[in-house]
């Protein structure tokens, strides 16, 4: 089974997802089922349909949670030893040279991966190719558009 890593608070996000799920959507959708039923037959009662699609959502996400948090290693990127270089959890400062601006990134695991917060995964293209960087490399890295050039400007690491 693959190893799934979370930082420290994509662990904690991830949990209080869980809880959300668990203590109030689910019993949100146990109510909204029993309201639908009320008004009769379900054959052709879409407020009941919806509700059952919704419920096997939650229960499904649940079941998905349940099992990662279950197997998952939580690694604190401030515990680390790292000694500049990029590993799991750092946060990093590029340049693109490409676009002439400087970007920001969290690597983290494949469960916390959200682009438009700047977490990106350790098995995306762009985290394969920062790990093991320090501070003042750089690599080219093969996107879609074409080649793109980075210079590592800093590293840090936070809880």
């Amino acid at each position: 089974m693959d190893r799934v890593l979370l930082t420290t608070k994509g662990a904690v996000a991830l949990q209080a997802e869980l809880k959300n799920l668990k203590s109030v959507e689910r019993p949100k959708v146990i109510e909204a089922i029993a309201e639908a039923r009320s008004h009769g037959d379900l054959s052709e009662n879409a407020e009941y349909d919806a509700a059952k699609e919704q419920q096997g959502f939650i229960e499904g996400r649940i079941k998905e949670l349940e099992s990662q948090l279950s197997i998952a290693e939580v690694i604190d990127p401030s515990k680390l030893n790292a000694q500049g270089k990029i590993v799991f959890g750092a946060y990093v400062k590029l340049y693109d040279e490409s676009a002439d601006q400087e970007v920001s990134y969290q690597v983290v695991g494949d469960l916390e991966a959200d682009i438009d917060k700047g977490q990106v995964s350790l098995s995306s293209p762009i985290g394969k190719a920062m790990i093991g960087k320090f501070e003042g490399d750089e690599f080219t890295l093969m996107a879609p558009g074409g080649e793109k050039n980075f210079e590592v400007l800093e590293v840090s690491y936070e809880s």
